[in-house]
């Protein structure tokens, strides 16, 4: 199936632009700065662990990081590995650390669990 306005070819760094820039301005931000951060400092890792601001801004970052098309493109724009916990909890890993120990321990669900409220309730 075509979609009737779709261009066949869209080279990535335009869709990152165009699509993901453009439509999810609070994700793209979170994401550059915890980029920037890791590039900068010496930790492991970068992550937020600050709620987004209202519903609209978490929508957006759920819909970055539960698109298989986006969050691939988000990775590789930042040069990143993303991670994420619930509603806001997203964390940068360079590349070559997915799937090391303090990856694991992140993405684990016993991290997932005692990142979540008491209550297990929506974020």
């Amino acid at each position: 199936m075509t979609v009737p306005h779709a261009p066949q070819l869209l080279r990535e760094e335009d869709f990152v632009a165009a699509t993901v820039r453009s439509s999810l301005p609070y994700a793209y931000d979170l994401i550059a700065k915890l980029s920037a951060e890791l590039r900068d400092g010496t930790v492991e890792f970068a992550d937020n662990q600050t709620p987004p601001p209202s519903e609209r801004e978490r929508g957006q970052l759920l819909r970055a990081l539960s698109s298989d098309a986006i969050r691939g493109s988000l990775e590789r724009h930042f040069g990143v590995a993303l991670a994420f916990q619930n509603c806001h909890r997203v964390a940068v890993f360079p590349p070559q650390a997915r799937g090391g120990r303090t990856h694991q321990r992140f993405t684990s669900t016993r991290a997932q669990i005692l990142n979540q409220s008491p209550e297990f309730r929506d974020c």
